[in-house]
């Protein structure tokens, strides 16, 4: 195992200035699995998108001698796109550990589009925050029923944190500047 790389498991971890090391002497391949607006936004140079629905072992770069690296948000996604390659009797596959965000925590640079979207969490926050300011002032101004407008983006962000899916994100997801 490389210097600066830890064993979690059977996922293997590396920091971000190890990383950084071997995308400089071209030993590796990097996997975004954040969704393509996020990648777009913000990412790693070299960095391939493959958002986390569609990481399949069998069709996944990987030359002989290469380590495969996977990076999300913050390296929880990540860890379990690496964990499907290992438990496919994939070697060399590591996790970057704390993601993008220790990435640039370290100082380390990323690139973007400067037109790219912003962060689909982003999105999902501004439109159910605004629908739960707007079900509250009309429900206080106009009628009461528009306080069910505000339960129910409460209740559909419960059920997007319970069940690990989210109608909103997927609508949203549809629009033209995300795809």
């Amino acid at each position: 195992m490389a210097t600066g790389a830890t064993v979690r498991g059977t996922v293997q971890g590396v920091d971000a200035r190890t990383l950084h090391g071997w995308l400089a002497a071209g030993e590796v391949d990097l996997v975004d699995v954040r969704e393509p607006s996020m990648h777009r936004a913000e990412r790693i140079a070299g960095a391939r998108s493959i958002p986390l629905a569609a990481v399949d072992p069998a069709a996944l770069p990987g030359a002989a001698g290469r380590k495969l690296v996977f990076h999300c948000e913050i390296g929880k996604a990540s860890a379990t796109a690496a964990q499907r390659l290992v438990d496919a009797g994939r070697a060399d596959v590591y996790n970057l550990e704390g993601g993008l965000q220790r990435w640039k925590q370290a100082g380390l640079p990323v690139e973007g589009d400067a037109g790219a979207p912003i962060p689909l969490i982003r999105q999902m926050q501004l439109v159910a925050g605004g629908l739960v300011f707007l079900g509250t002032v009309l429900g206080v101004t106009v009628s009461p029923w528009f306080l069910l407008l505000s339960g129910g983006v409460g209740a559909g962000l419960v059920f997007a944190g319970a069940s690990g899916t989210c109608p909103m994100s997927a609508v949203l997801l549809r629009l033209p500047y995300n795809r």
